[in-house]
């Protein structure tokens, strides 16, 4: 059951996939790991709590990155890990890897676009040895990631195989996402076997193995169950542990999540490039209707993003959705969620899942 990633145990096969902005910070991936599993904090615009945060964002994001990944692993107190997921298309990707880096992060985790350097960026930080993972959703996109890291002289630590069913950002396009809403996803047991075989000659090549961890999509320790059966090292879950005490986010927000539903969720197109999952929220309906909400202040967090041009500001409305402003907030959230009675905790959440994964063995 436990896997060693990078020369690290982690006792449970669990990861808490990164939520931003403000979802998933230093409590909720600290009780994570304190568990046994693998926490995990978002770096995006992770200080925008701090007192100077409008006057200088860079700034506080990584003075509150720094402080947010020690007081997880301060919670952790060496029972799992702590990991930090790095966007690749925000502008502070490289300064957000190092500084993670530095303050003792176990591993670092890049989606949202294809972390081609990150061995180089890791190489600036010689002093610090964190297990390096790329979030992929193909078996194409995981050999890619691989032969360029080679050249850097290193091999993926573990990996992440996003579904079309996650939530939040997906590297599908519109019409495959779409199609996976309505019933018809290209089957995450079809896409695990297409990475497995596509780092099967780099396995043999480092002579060790490459971990792979299913996400979106994975309802329960059983569909977990299955997918270690059929070669995955775990799974990753992430709105599940929304509804937890334990989560960063407002109680505001926990209450729209512990109400939502599929048949409440959407695609939308992001500003970073990439079509995500939400909640149909009365700003997507705006947007589906054609109005637009640009930015009032640039935070320039995005290097795909064109303020004069992008229909809505992704950070306010994540911002938004994080104080619970069910009118403006942009509510990323998995396509398997569910309404929930009440909140939960994460020691809950991981024995369920676990009581469910030993029953299914």
């Amino acid at each position: 059951m436990a896997v060693t990633i990078h020369g690290k145990r982690l006792p449970l096969p669990v990861l808490q996939g990164g939520m931003g902005i403000g979802i998933s910070l230093d409590r909720l991936a600290g009780a994570v790991a304190a568990c046994g599993g693998m926490g995990t904090i978002s770096s995006a615009l992770g200080g925008f709590r701090e007192p100077d945060f409008q006057q200088d964002p860079q700034g506080a994001n990584l003075r509150a990155l720094d402080r947010q990944v020690r007081r997880a692993k301060n919670a952790a107190r060496g029972a799992g890990l702590v990991a930090v997921n790095v966007m690749v298309a925000t502008t502070q990707y490289a300064d957000s890897v190092r500084t993670a880096l530095k303050a003792g992060a176990d591993a670092i985790i890049c989606g949202a676009g294809l972390p081609k350097d990150l061995p180089a960026i890791a190489a600036q930080v010689p002093e610090c040895d964190a297990a390096l993972a790329p979030i992929v959703s193909s078996g194409r996109a995981a050999a890619l990631l691989c032969r360029l890291w080679e050249r850097h002289g290193r091999l993926p630590d573990f990996m992440v195989l996003e579904g079309p069913l996650a939530g939040g950002h997906l590297g599908f396009s519109p019409e495959e996402a779409k199609a996976a809403s309505s019933g018809r996803p290209n089957p995450l047991h079809r896409l695990l076997q297409e990475v497995l075989t596509a780092l099967e000659p780099f396995r043999q090549k480092c002579g060790r193995d490459i971990p792979v961890f299913v996400a979106g999509g994975v309802q329960n320790g059983a569909d977990m169950a299955q997918y270690m059966k059929e070669g995955a090292a775990g799974a990753q879950f992430a709105t599940r542990f929304i509804t937890t005490e334990e989560c960063d986010a407002s109680d505001a927000y926990k209450q729209i999540l512990l109400r939502a539903a599929a048949r409440n969720l959407t695609i939308t197109a992001s500003p970073v490039g990439m079509p995500g999952r939400a909640l149909r929220s009365p700003l997507l309906q705006r947007l589906a209707e054609g109005h637009r909400a640009g930015p009032e202040q640039c935070l320039r967090c995005l290097t795909p993003c064109h303020p004069a041009q992008t229909p809505y500001c992704i950070s306010r409305a994540l911002m938004a959705a994080e104080a619970g402003d069910w009118e403006n907030g942009l509510f990323f959230c998995g396509g398997s969620v569910c309404a929930k009675p009440a909140l939960t905790t994460v020691q809950t959440e991981l024995e369920q899942l676990m009581n469910e994964w030993r029953a299914a063995q």
